[in-house]
């Protein structure tokens, strides 16, 4: 399903990363997270393109929708 994502258990602890690259795909969200825009990715990680970052966040919303989380109700 995603080809751009890997899983390599000799590599990064067996994170998920972008191609084989030891890029974790936390790393790009967290950029994204912090405010920086997908060019400013793309600056810091000349080797990815633009859809490495789409398929991070497309990986990312489909890893939440797999799972129940702790969250607490506000009010």
């Amino acid at each position: 399903m995603y080809k751009r994502i890997t899983i390599d258990r000799q590599q990064m602890n067996g994170e998920p990363c972008v191609r084989g690259l030891r890029i974790p795909v936390a790393t790009i969200l967290t950029l994204i997270a912090e405010g920086n825009t997908h060019e400013q990715v793309l600056q810091f990680y000349p080797d990815l393109v633009i859809e490495d970052i789409h398929e991070c966040l497309a990986f990312a919303a489909e890893t939440m929708r797999e799972r129940q989380l702790p969250l607490e109700k506000v009010g």
